[in-house]
């Protein structure tokens, strides 16, 4: 199988500009001319500062961040932050409101309740988590210190599309999967947080954005390195940063900008997501049932009616270079992440596929139709 006719679909890590990586491959032995790899440079250097840099500046300029948001390079996962968002936000009798959508913001109720007082605002569950909860009946705490939401359930299949009122409360929200995907509202959020390992690099690194009337002094059991003050004090030098994932992701903010930035990559998300939910609609054969309103454009979560196939079509489409389609563990079903770096070629080619196939078990999905 040649690399240049597979299309992955894994959702994480997920597929990564050809481009960027190319150019990382290019610089490997010899980073920017410094005589030295990525892999050597140290943290506290010339050479890697001016690298750190301006990845930081290119992301302030994709998002047009205001002056008084910080961003942060921190180590581990999103998953590491359910335990840090209310240790460096919150008092130890702090209470917060938590959305639950789906796979991810359960996870993040879980890990939450831990350390505070948590509100679930609202919850999916009834719907089995086909839908977001009607906005109409969600149970605010006004006194709460922030408003948690997933944006993006990568699992599920669910996005929101337009941001909630969270009637003054701080919203904080995991963006792991669908940051950088389209423009935002930063002004909106007192916190975004994001693992790069969908649209913005290598597993391994985590960003933090995070307003300025939200800093304070962290818990005293919050390890210093993962203090949201501590780093920003240091100028996120107070340990050694994930010095890889941060070079790998100013490649992938400087790929952004040459493709015209988020707003021509949400134009392009659109039509790979569209072309994708318009032939599953259309047909018998397959099917999603999430609302349409509500559906990911990063994630086309959706099954066959012949549940019996699945393992087959996964490794017949594997086959054909079309890689790591099967459902989330949890979920189950068929599952296409169509983050920035899949061109639209791979949805075509993705398309035809499925064509394909339920041609070839079309006797089949009459018997058990």
């Amino acid at each position: 199988m040649h690399a240049s006719s597979v299309y992955n679909f894994a959702a994480g890590p997920g597929v990564m500009p050809r481009e960027v990586l190319l150019e990382a491959q290019r610089e490997l032995l010899d980073c920017r001319r410094s005589g030295m790899s990525i892999l050597e440079m140290p943290f506290t250097g010339a050479e890697f500062q001016n690298i750190a840099d301006q990845a930081r500046r290119d992301l302030r300029e994709l998002l047009e961040l205001p002056p008084h948001y910080h961003v942060l390079f921190l180590p581990g996962g999103a998953s590491t932050q359910f335990s840090l968002l209310p240790m460096n936000l919150l008092p130890p009798d702090g209470r917060a409101d938590y959305v639950d959508t789906g796979h991810w913001s359960r996870k993040a109720i879980a890990e939450a309740r831990r350390y505070v007082s948590v509100n679930v605002a609202a919850s999916g569950a009834q719907h089995g988590y086909s839908r977001l909860p009607c906005r109409r009946y969600w149970q605010l705490d006004p006194q709460a210190g922030y408003c948690h939401i997933t944006s993006n359930e990568t699992a599920d299949g669910l996005a929101y599309h337009r941001l909630p009122d969270t009637r003054g409360v701080p919203l904080v929200a995991d963006m792991t999967s669908d940051f950088l995907s389209r423009p935002l509202d930063v002004e909106r959020f007192g916190v975004i947080y994001a693992g790069a390992q969908k649209n913005v690099g290598p597993a391994g690194l985590t960003l933090v954005i995070i307003r300025d009337d939200l800093l304070q002094t962290a818990w005293p059991a919050c390890p210093a390195a993962l203090s949201y003050r501590v780093q920003i004090d240091s100028d996120n030098r107070f340990n050694t940063p994930p010095i890889q994932a941060i070079y790998l992701a100013g490649l992938v903010f400087r790929w952004l900008r040459s493709q015209g930035g988020l707003k021509a990559m949400a134009a392009r998300n659109r039509r790979k997501s569209e072309a994708l939910y318009s032939y599953i609609d259309a047909s018998d054969f397959y099917a999603c049932d999430r609302q349409v309103a509500d559906r990911s454009r990063m994630n086309v979560c959706f099954h066959l009616a012949v549940p019996t196939l699945t393992a087959e079509f996964v490794e017949q489409a594997r086959c054909q270079g079309l890689l790591n389609l099967q459902g989330h563990p949890a979920v189950g079903g068929l599952r296409a992440s169509l983050y920035n770096a899949m061109s639209e070629a791979g949805v075509d080619a993705l398309i035809a596929f499925m064509e394909t196939f339920a041609a070839r078990h079309g006797r089949a999905r009459r018997r058990c139709g």
